[in-house]
């Protein structure tokens, strides 16, 4: 079917704001993010999608497809899953995978850091810079597009950041800076 009459698309425009890569960037990721990312493709294209089919030409077989929910169900799946296998074939051809622990020591604050920050109610936070497709705030896992990882990006040690807020502006001194392998957890 031609793509004039479905209503999808392939630009992003159905991702949250947080996943969608300012214009013209790269998709920076780590090894472990495009593993995972890469995982999904072929569990998706080698085991979900024929499974589905077989299912689907099952259905179509038994007669009336228009009361049949096993087709109707399997179709809207299949389009789902092309949808994301698009989706992540496009990002996969796009990313570009920074190793952390091909950084060694660095006082500077880029992709791929491990940060320490303390806030101004003495808090200490720690926050891994990762790629979009690996952010995961409530784990320390930020996107590098994301408002606090552009604000510590190029900080070194002991620098004091502004993070703007909705509410205002915090101060946040940086307390450590690593690089080291980030795991993501599902």
């Amino acid at each position: 079917m031609s793509k004039a009459f479905v209503k999808e698309s392939d630009d992003g425009e159905d991702l949250e704001p947080a996943q969608q890569l300012p214009p013209g960037q790269k998709n920076y990721i780590t090894p472990s993010g495009y593993r995972r990312l890469k995982d999904e493709l072929d569990r998706l294209w080698k085991v979900e999608r024929p499974e589905l089919v077989k299912t689907i030409a099952w259905a179509a077989s038994n007669g009336d497809r228009s009361e049949n929910g096993d087709y109707i169900y399997g179709k809207k799946r299949l389009r789902e899953i092309d949808r994301r296998i698009r989706f992540l074939s496009k990002r996969l051809d796009n990313a570009e995978v920074v190793d952390p622990l091909q950084r060694g020591t660095c006082d500077q604050v880029f992709f791929g850091a491990t940060v320490t920050v303390c806030g101004e109610d003495g808090a200490e936070r720690v926050y891994s810079i990762v790629g979009v497709d690996e952010a995961a705030p409530g784990a320390g896992l930020i996107s590098w597009v994301s408002p606090l990882a552009r604000a510590l990006l190029k900080a070194r040690r002991d620098d004091v950041v502004m993070l703007r807020i909705p509410g205002g502006a915090e101060e946040l001194v940086v307390v450590e800076i690593t690089y080291r392998s980030i795991s993501l957890t599902d």
